[in-house]
């Protein structure tokens, strides 16, 4: 009798090789990254300061000084962030204006379309706008901040233009 339970466990845990086999790439990228760990801050420039814009096109942003890029979603590269998994995300942008006479302008953007806008217009001194939003993402949907055209977008040492973004929960 123990013969054929240890016997037909053997073949239930055959059963269940071949099915998990079958989908070996689901299983590799599960383990690749763990569910729940993916979040990222970065802010526009990695030293120093400056003005980017005004450009006659909208222009994608590269935030390249990474504070933190945990799960490696977000590139600072491109500027594009990458779900790994299917779940709900949050991101936040901030962006600094510069007195002048062209205004800060900042859109959020997935797959391509345009979600949300952070807007500011100073004409002398500094000012702030911020905006965020939770999204519901498929793994490979894209999301990235592109400066609206004819806008500006300023950042210093003290890293006040900003983006970041988290993985909420996976679904």
């Amino acid at each position: 009798m123990l013969w054929n339970q240890k016997k037909n466990i053997q073949n239930y845990r055959n059963v269940i090789f071949t099915k998990a086999s079958s989908s070996i790439c689901d299983v590799v990228v599960k383990l690749l990254i763990p569910v729940g760990q993916v979040a990222f801050s970065a802010s526009l420039l990695e030293s120093g300061s400056g003005t980017l814009g005004p450009i006659n096109a909208h222009t994608p942003l590269v935030f390249k000084h990474v504070v933190s890029n945990i799960g490696k979603a977000y590139s600072p590269h491109t500027g594009i962030f990458t779900a790994p998994v299917r779940g709900a995300y949050h991101f936040e942008f901030y962006i600094m204006a510069h007195g002048g006479s062209h205004a800060s302008r900042v859109g959020l953007v997935k797959n391509g379309e345009h979600v949300f806008n952070a807007l500011e217009h100073q004409t002398n001194g500094f000012g702030t706008a911020a905006n965020g939003v939770t999204l519901l993402l498929e793994a490979g949907d894209v999301v990235f901040l592109r400066l609206w055209e004819n806008h500006v977008i300023f950042d210093d040492g003290s890293h006040f233009s900003s983006f970041s973004g988290h993985l909420l929960f996976p679904m």
